[in-house]
Protein backbone atom coordinates (compact mmCIF):
# COMPACT_ATOMS: atom_id res chain seq x y z
CA UNK A 1 0.00 0.00 0.00
CA UNK A 2 1.36 3.25 -0.94
CA UNK A 3 1.36 6.19 1.45
CA UNK A 4 0.37 9.71 0.44
CA UNK A 5 2.29 11.53 3.12
CA UNK A 6 5.37 9.68 4.24
CA UNK A 7 5.90 12.66 6.87
CA UNK A 8 3.32 12.13 8.76
CA UNK A 9 3.75 8.31 8.97
CA UNK A 10 6.74 9.31 10.63
CA UNK A 11 5.79 11.81 12.89
CA UNK A 12 2.14 9.09 13.42
CA UNK A 13 5.23 6.34 14.55
CA UNK A 14 6.92 8.52 16.81
CA UNK A 15 3.78 9.45 18.24
CA UNK A 16 2.70 6.11 18.98
CA UNK A 17 5.95 5.03 20.06
CA UNK A 18 6.06 7.97 22.83
CA UNK A 19 2.05 7.10 23.59
CA UNK A 20 2.44 3.23 24.21
CA UNK A 21 6.18 3.83 25.53
CA UNK A 22 8.43 1.79 23.59
CA UNK A 23 11.71 2.32 23.17
CA UNK A 24 12.28 2.96 19.26
CA UNK A 25 10.47 3.33 16.33
CA UNK A 26 10.71 1.67 12.98
CA UNK A 27 9.77 3.08 9.54
CA UNK A 28 10.49 2.86 5.57
CA UNK A 29 13.85 5.32 5.52
CA UNK A 30 13.93 7.90 2.94
CA UNK A 31 16.59 11.01 2.92
CA UNK A 32 13.94 13.21 4.17
CA UNK A 33 13.11 10.87 6.86
CA UNK A 34 16.39 10.78 7.83
CA UNK A 35 17.28 14.74 7.74
CA UNK A 36 14.19 14.89 9.99
CA UNK A 37 15.42 12.18 12.54
CA UNK A 38 18.96 14.11 12.24
CA UNK A 39 17.45 17.26 13.36
CA UNK A 40 15.42 15.42 16.22
CA UNK A 41 18.38 14.67 17.42
CA UNK A 42 20.80 17.59 17.18
CA UNK A 43 17.76 19.41 19.33
CA UNK A 44 17.71 16.62 22.24
CA UNK A 45 14.00 15.22 21.10
CA UNK A 46 15.33 11.75 20.52
CA UNK A 47 18.06 9.59 21.78
CA UNK A 48 19.67 8.26 18.35
CA UNK A 49 18.75 7.18 15.29
CA UNK A 50 20.04 4.12 12.61
CA UNK A 51 19.70 3.53 8.73
CA UNK A 52 19.35 -0.45 8.71
CA UNK A 53 19.44 -2.39 5.21
CA UNK A 54 16.92 -4.28 3.98
CA UNK A 55 15.67 -6.03 0.39
CA UNK A 56 13.91 -2.53 -0.28
CA UNK A 57 14.71 0.98 1.00
CA UNK A 58 16.01 0.40 4.16
CA UNK A 59 14.51 0.62 7.04
CA UNK A 60 14.37 3.80 9.81
CA UNK A 61 14.89 2.77 13.51
CA UNK A 62 14.43 6.38 15.94
CA UNK A 63 15.33 5.30 19.60
CA UNK A 64 12.76 7.36 21.34
CA UNK A 65 14.17 9.55 24.56
CA UNK A 66 12.59 9.60 27.98
CA UNK A 67 12.73 11.96 30.80
CA UNK A 68 11.94 8.98 33.37
CA UNK A 69 10.11 5.82 32.51
CA UNK A 70 6.35 7.53 32.56
CA UNK A 71 7.61 10.72 30.77
CA UNK A 72 8.77 11.35 26.90
CA UNK A 73 11.05 14.07 26.19
CA UNK A 74 8.42 14.63 22.72
CA UNK A 75 4.96 15.71 24.13
CA UNK A 76 3.60 17.28 20.69
CA UNK A 77 4.02 16.85 16.69
CA UNK A 78 2.35 18.50 14.61
CA UNK A 79 2.28 18.40 10.56
CA UNK A 80 2.08 21.77 9.57
CA UNK A 81 2.73 21.56 5.36
CA UNK A 82 0.02 18.55 4.21
CA UNK A 83 0.18 17.18 0.10
CA UNK A 84 -3.16 19.08 0.02
CA UNK A 85 -2.30 22.28 1.30
CA UNK A 86 1.28 23.12 0.96
CA UNK A 87 2.57 25.94 3.64
CA UNK A 88 5.42 28.45 2.72
CA UNK A 89 7.12 31.02 4.88
CA UNK A 90 9.82 33.52 4.31
CA UNK A 91 12.47 33.88 6.79
CA UNK A 92 10.93 36.57 8.76
CA UNK A 93 7.58 34.26 9.08
CA UNK A 94 8.87 31.59 10.19
CA UNK A 95 6.65 30.91 13.70
CA UNK A 96 8.19 30.46 16.86
CA UNK A 97 6.82 27.62 18.51
CA UNK A 98 6.12 27.39 22.17
CA UNK A 99 7.78 30.95 22.61
CA UNK A 100 11.41 28.86 22.10
CA UNK A 101 10.45 25.86 23.46
CA UNK A 102 9.80 23.76 20.45
CA UNK A 103 10.87 23.44 16.98
CA UNK A 104 9.94 24.16 13.66
CA UNK A 105 11.65 22.30 10.81
CA UNK A 106 11.53 23.72 7.33
CA UNK A 107 12.59 22.48 3.84
CA UNK A 108 14.76 25.11 2.62
CA UNK A 109 17.15 25.52 -0.67
CA UNK A 110 19.89 24.90 1.92
CA UNK A 111 18.35 21.75 2.57
CA UNK A 112 16.57 20.65 5.67
CA UNK A 113 16.68 23.27 8.70
CA UNK A 114 15.70 24.18 12.45
CA UNK A 115 13.63 27.35 12.79
CA UNK A 116 16.69 28.52 14.65
CA UNK A 117 19.16 27.81 11.93
CA UNK A 118 16.82 28.81 9.01
CA UNK A 119 16.80 32.49 10.89
CA UNK A 120 20.41 32.00 10.70
CA UNK A 121 20.97 31.57 7.24
CA UNK A 122 18.39 33.87 6.74
CA UNK A 123 16.15 31.23 4.01
CA UNK A 124 12.23 30.65 3.77
CA UNK A 125 10.89 27.57 3.07
CA UNK A 126 7.97 25.03 3.23
CA UNK A 127 6.84 24.62 6.69
CA UNK A 128 7.08 20.57 7.61
CA UNK A 129 6.55 20.21 11.20
CA UNK A 130 6.73 21.56 14.46
CA UNK A 131 7.81 19.54 17.43
CA UNK A 132 7.05 20.46 21.45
Amino acid sequence: MAITDPIADMLARIRNANIAKHGKADMPASKMKVSLAKILKKEGYIRNYKLLKDQGHGILRIYVKYYDVNQAVITGLKRLSKPGRRVYVKNRDIPVVLNGMGIAILSTSKGVLSDREARKENVGGELLCSVW
